[in-house]
């Protein structure tokens, strides 16, 4: 592992020193530009992700080929195809790189052994895929409770640095709905802003 990149792991994994030392040995780390496909349909996820700098996204393809952009990650956040890493399944999602980035990446062959071996590894990884799922069902009540409007000021709120990094189509795409609808509101909310 690089030199340096040992101590990030300590932003991903509450881990003793000794689980941190066997984990970095296992670990890659590559620069990979923007628009890179790290994940696609159909392939079975093998690999989890640290993103120590720059940003991906995860996202399903419809067959009308719409993109659906269910999720981005920023540094000091991971990602995987948790349901096909853990299944053996074929993924359904796609994850890809929206920036240059530089990534961590650790199999999940590596990260198994390491739950057998050591239970505060099991413990951290079981309450990270817990608070994954809260993330998820609180996604997926957004989408039924709420309109494409207060969906996108909770995602200011929440993530202001990230939407001025994003492209405004991958936005619209998270957010359920065209590029246009997306203008439209940003319009709308600095009139408000302006009319304050």
């Amino acid at each position: 592992m690089k030199t340096g990149y040992k101590d990030k792991l300590s932003k991903y994994f509450s881990f003793n020193n000794d689980v941190i030392n066997r984990l970095s040995k296992n670990v890659t780390i590559k620069e990979v530009p923007a628009r890179t496909i790290l994940l696609s349909e159909g392939d079975v996820a093998t690999k989890l992700f640290l993103v120590m700098k720059g940003c991906l996204r995860a996202y399903f393809i419809k067959e009308s080929g719409i993109e659906i952009t269910t999720q981005f990650f920023v540094e000091s956040q991971m990602v995987a195809s948790f349901e096909s890493a853990m299944t053996g399944s074929p993924s359904r999602l796609y994850i890809d790189t929206i920036e240059d980035s530089t990534l961590g990446i650790i199999q999940i062959k590596v990260l198994e052994k390491m739950f057998s071996e050591s239970s505060a590894a099991r413990d951290f990884f079981n309450k990270f895929l817990v608070s994954r799922l809260i993330s998820y069902m609180n996604l997926h009540a957004s989408f039924i409770l709420d309109n494409p409007e207060k969906r996108y000021k909770k995602l200011i709120q929440d993530n202001p640095e990230l939407v001025s990094r994003l492209p405004q189509q991958y936005i619209a795409s998270y957010l359920g709905i065209t590029p246009v609808s997306l203008s439209r509101i940003r319009s709308r909310l600095r009139k408000q802003i302006n009319n304050c």
